[in-house]
């Protein structure tokens, strides 16, 4: 892309295939750093609502493979609430932006909050989607998550997020096939 101006499609699509292949990688420390340039570069060049959300997005996962939880869950609630309002709440991108929402939600302990966001978007899911689909199992798998990992979890609560753990996975294989790598 050297020599191809930054509006340029392909620029912009190598800058994005660099940033993910440096995280896949393991280097985090320069994937945010590509990251952040492609932020700055699709708000230079007048990127649409929906390309600036998926980098805000992949930041959002940069900030919290790094460790950087609270800045990764800003990111990731103003992304959700972003993409909720553009494409509403049965888009497969807002489920899975939800999703993302959810998971720092989990990775910060903060069940209490993770909890109902999970419940209601699992339900759009299973509507909008099906229960086969990766988005819906993984958001099923989250909360079951948000249950048996709550210290304050009553004994139903524990008992909902195992059996919720258990019909997921059943599901996930009989889906996907036992040696998917979610499995």
């Amino acid at each position: 892309s050297l020599g191809r101006p930054e509006a340029d499609w392909t620029r912009r699509l190598a800058i994005g295939v660099l940033g993910n292949s440096l995280s896949e990688a393991g280097h985090r420390e320069e994937a945010l750093t590509v990251v952040e340039a492609e932020l700055s570069m699709n708000r230079r060049v007048g990127a649409s609502e929906r390309e600036m959300l998926a980098t805000q997005s992949n930041l959002a996962s940069s900030y919290g493979e790094l460790g950087r939880l609270e800045e990764a869950l800003e990111m990731y609630r103003d992304v959700y609430f972003r993409t909720l309002k553009l494409l509403g709440e049965e888009h497969k991108d807002t489920l899975l932006e939800a999703n993302n929402y959810a998971h720092c939600l989990l990775s910060l302990r903060r069940f209490d909050q993770a909890r109902p966001l999970l419940l209601k978007t699992l339900a759009v899911a299973q509507r909008a989607l099906d229960n086969g689909y990766e988005t819906t199992l993984r958001l099923s798998w989250h909360y079951a998550r948000a249950l048996y990992e709550n210290t304050s979890a009553t004994l139903d609560e524990l008992r909902e997020g195992v059996t919720t753990l258990e019909e997921t996975t059943q599901t996930a294989r009989r889906v996907l096939g036992g040696a998917h790598p979610l499995l």
